[in-house]
């Protein structure tokens, strides 16, 4: 979740949608995701064809790019596409709407979507021209905040208070959505805060609804600025294996991680 007025080293407007390189205040944000960014590069490192769905800045796109493919960068936002082909040469951008992927049938080998599918308006729809675009034993891997844990009480359905976000899901949940869509297999997995941050949330409370409460408030203790302005990937763990949507390792995570096939 982002604050309006700075400007982060891309010369991009914190609009309070997306994260991005050189702002203090979200490191842990931008970590959180940049975690996830680099376990996904590792997954897709053998594909021929991948799409990165909602590019943002375009710094995930870069991680997942090789000297052999680029990856095809999909993003909504004038100024963001600009920029990403200034910053990011090794990247192929298209500025697209997200409601119809610019992508032929059965021609991706995968496709990204991290921390994007709780700002669409028709995710089912999303999801399920995903799979239109994936070939036989293709892969679509999303990321997205864990409702149980970034927004304590809301149930399903409900609008969030972040007003960015659309819907905020549980793992069940998205489970769900992703088979309705016509996936076939679905593995779940848990993005977690590592020991210091669980430490520091056992003396002082989540470090989410602190962030939240500061940037709503203009006003940071310096314990949670310094903490937050120290925050790396190695700050978090990602499950090692699947996870079973319904277990409690699922409802403590703070994103969710889910990797879905379509048939081979």
């Amino acid at each position: 979740m982002r604050h309006s007025g700075p400007v982060d080293e891309a010369g991009l407007v914190a609009t309070g949608e997306r994260t991005g390189p050189g702002l203090p205040d979200e490191e842990y944000w931008f970590a959180r995701h940049e975690v996830a960014y680099q376990w996904v590069a590792q997954r897709v490192a053998h594909a021929r064809v991948v799409v990165d769905a909602g590019a943002g800045e375009g710094y995930g796109a870069a991680m997942l790019s090789s000297a052999r493919r680029p990856v095809v960068a999909l993003e909504y936002d004038t100024d963001a596409c600009v920029h990403m082909r200034r910053a990011y040469s090794q990247i192929a951008v298209a500025q697209a709407n997200l409601s119809a992927l610019p992508v032929r049938r059965a021609s991706a080998d995968a496709i990204t979507c991290l921390q994007v599918v709780e700002h669409l308006w028709d995710l089912g729809g999303f999801l399920r021209d995903c799979v239109r675009c994936l070939r036989p034993g293709g892969e679509l891997i999303i990321t997205t905040p864990q409702r149980l844990t970034f927004s304590p009480g809301l149930g399903r359905g409900v609008k969030p208070i972040n007003p960015f976000h659309v819907e905020e899901f549980d793992a069940e949940q998205l489970r769900d959505l992703l088979l309705d869509a016509g996936f076939t297999e679905v593995d779940m997995r848990g993005i977690h805060h590592g020991p210091r941050l669980t430490d520091w949330e056992k003396r002082h409370g989540s470090i989410v609804s602190a962030q939240v409460t500061a940037s709503l408030e203009g006003t940071w203790p310096d314990d949670l600025r310094d903490t937050v302005s120290q925050v790396t990937t190695d700050d978090f763990v990602i499950d090692a294996e699947p996870m079973p949507a319904e277990s409690t390792q699922m409802a403590r995570a703070q994103d969710l991680l889910a990797i879905a096939r379509v048939s081979a």
